[in-house]
């Protein structure tokens, strides 16, 4: 008679610790209900947490799995959170072998700061975007890179292994609605105290301590609030303008005929031929050449798009399938249009982005954005704010309100002497 001794199947683990603000900022929690909810275990090996509101805290976790793919899976998600390998080795750099596409198993970015790990050395990587992969140049420089511009023979970090993600957490100088870096989605709300807050948020940026993205839909003229921009503009308040074909043309239409899609912005009511007026406006804009030169020609006079020549502040019309004309400034390209968005966003150093009722603008802007950038999203429509944090631009602060009361309060609080 032979006995059979049973296998039994050895767990496998491996070691992560959390450091920083990791108790008030909920990322300790977060990493153990990530590494539960997955199926695997943990053992809290060592914590410290900080006794005064500017001391960080660190935690040792020993994490385990029933596979090696789970537990590697596990590993690179509570990544997100901060969590790290004790026990690192260095990036694994896979050469591009087309162009538009990256290798199999490439490292996808997040748009929070990140580091990767090269000859030991911990490198920055450079313009924080989600959903782009990582790419080391010469001198070891790391950056973000879109799939469509890969090039081959690019080195292209692959797998997890040498990256680290350092999430952001409260904003320990602040205990308004800026102070935790989370999405707050509410009618509700006390919008006064908030728009207070944003106030004062555009005050510090026009005193020198940031600089200001405005990112608008149509309705902000639609609504009667073409003033209330163009006075934020005037006032210095914005330093870089997104928007599409419609708001640039429905603002030109106004300086051009008073009406915006055919409805007089004096008496609400329709026009003869309204509906040939925004058609009208933009090919007068294409006879001109450009809005810039209808505004040095004095043919465009007032409005959102004048406010922005007038006084020097970049803008990017990125044109839809749905676009009339349109106008020659607009790019059609929506590739071009992103590279153009990239290299605005951190060429002027953007700390601070208010994105006023446009659903699929505010989506995109939002995929291009550091973390770091704090950011308001407006509109009437709760579904548009809660969209754009269910994407990944967590950072965002959503007022559901209408627009024109908004911007109504906001320019008055910010220009209050």
């Amino acid at each position: 008679m032979t006995s059979e001794r049973r296998m039994i199947p050895q767990p496998f683990t491996d070691d992560v610790e959390l450091a920083g603000h990791i108790i008030d900022s909920l990322l300790l929690p977060k990493v153990l209900d990530e590494i539960m909810s997955q199926g695997g275990r943990f053992e809290i090996l060592e914590i410290s947490v900080g006794q005064r509101r500017q001391d960080p805290s660190a935690a040792r976790l020993l994490v385990t799995a029933d596979s090696a793919e789970q537990l590697e899976k596990i590993v690179r998600d509570i990544g997100r959170h901060g969590a790290v390998r004790v026990h690192q080795q260095d990036a694994q750099l896979v050469p591009a072998d087309m162009d538009g596409a990256f290798p199999e198993g490439f490292f996808c970015s997040t748009n929070q700061e990140m580091q990767v790990r090269i000859g030991s050395v911990w490198y920055r990587v450079e313009r924080p975007e989600m959903d782009c992969g990582v790419v080391v140049s010469s001198g070891n420089k790391v950056a973000t890179l879109p799939m469509a511009d890969v090039r081959k023979g690019d080195l292209i970090v692959v797998g997890h292994h040498g990256t680290r993600v350092l999430p952001h957490g409260r904003d320990r100088d602040k205990l308004g609605v800026f102070g935790f870096m989370q999405s707050t989605v509410s009618s509700e709300k006390p919008k006064n105290v908030t728009v207070r807050e944003i106030a004062a948020e555009m005050r510090r940026a026009k005193q020198g301590d940031g600089k200001i993205l405005v990112v608008a839909g149509p309705a902000v003229v639609h609504t009667g609030s073409r003033e209330h921009l163009s006075r934020l503009i005037r006032e210095g308040y914005v330093h870089l303008l997104f928007a599409g074909n419609a708001l640039a043309t429905h603002d030109i239409e106004q300086s051009f005929f008073g009406t915006s899609l055919g409805i007089s912005m004096k008496s609400g009511g329709g026009t003869a031929e309204g509906h040939e007026h925004h058609l009208r406006s933009i090919n007068r804009i294409r006879r001109m050449g450009s809005i810039q030169c209808a505004v040095e020609s004095g043919v465009l006079t007032d409005g959102i798009m004048f406010e922005c020549v007038k006084h020097d502040v970049p803008f990017v019309l990125a044109g839809s399938i749905r676009d009339d004309g349109p106008l020659p400034d607009v790019i059609s390209d929506s590739l071009v249009a992103q590279t153009a968005m990239r290299e605005l966003i951190h060429g002027e150093g953007i700390t601070f982005c208010l994105m006023i009722a446009t659903t699929l603008h505010s989506i995109a802007v939002g995929n291009l954005l550091p973390a770091s950038v704090k950011t308001v999203c407006v509109d009437i429509n709760p579904a548009t704010v809660t969209k754009l944090a269910d994407r990944g631009t967590f950072q965002s602060i959503g007022l559901v309100t209408d627009v024109e009361p908004f911007l109504r309060v906001l320019v008055d609080e910010a220009t209050k002497p």
